[in-house]
């Protein structure tokens, strides 16, 4: 059997096909730093995907002989302690469900369906931003599928951040400054 003999066609198709998927697998190598963020209307929402969402209940009532301390000097004594991922975040979710928060040392930020909220760039706002020094911003966006840990109603501490959920809404106040928001679906208020 002789070796086959190939063409100048075959081998200039040979060879344009070798340098396509050299481009396609060069162009999957390369990464760009930086973070992305979505203008509104840019595509359809992001998926949610189920997580784990295990609920933080408050511990069981200590007898009087063994006090529970507070973590500082401004947390209520008696706080549950919500501890960060290794990134320095905490992820929540109200018991009701219908606010996700992600808290670290220098702010909190959360989504939810507010019913007054401010409009950005023509549509209402969905999302609030408050840092410990008192600045406060409303955002259209989505945390994504967050791992929440899910609060009932009682006090937390997070990260600097003491949270007091009730039935009417969630409170984050700064430990530190005593700057933080007061966050229901109806009504969003900052001091």
């Amino acid at each position: 059997m002789s070796p086959q003999r190939t063409g100048p066609a075959t081998a200039r198709g040979l060879l344009a096909g070798l340098l396509a998927v050299t481009v396609a697998v060069s162009g999957c190598s390369e990464t760009i730093a930086g973070r992305p963020v979505a203008a509104p209307g840019a595509g359809p929402a992001e998926p949610a995907f189920p997580t784990p969402r295990p609920s933080i209940s408050p511990p069981a009532t200590t007898s009087p002989a063994q006090p529970t301390a507070p973590t500082s000097p401004t947390v209520p004594g008696g706080a549950i302690p919500l501890p960060p991922d290794e990134r320095g975040y905490v992820f929540i979710e109200t018991k009701s469900g219908q606010t996700r928060c992600q808290i670290n040392e220098e702010s909190v930020g959360c989504e939810a369906p507010f019913t007054d909220s401010p409009m950005q760039d023509g549509e209402h706002a969905n999302g609030v931003h408050i840092t410990a020094s008192g600045s406060v911003q409303w955002v259209l966006g989505n945390l994504g599928a967050i791992p929440t840990v899910t609060i009932d109603y009682a006090t937390y501490d997070a990260v600097g951040w003491t949270i007091d959920a009730t039935v009417d809404g969630t409170r984050f106040t700064n430990n530190g400054t005593g700057h933080g928001m007061f966050v229901s679906i109806e009504k969003v208020d900052t001091y």
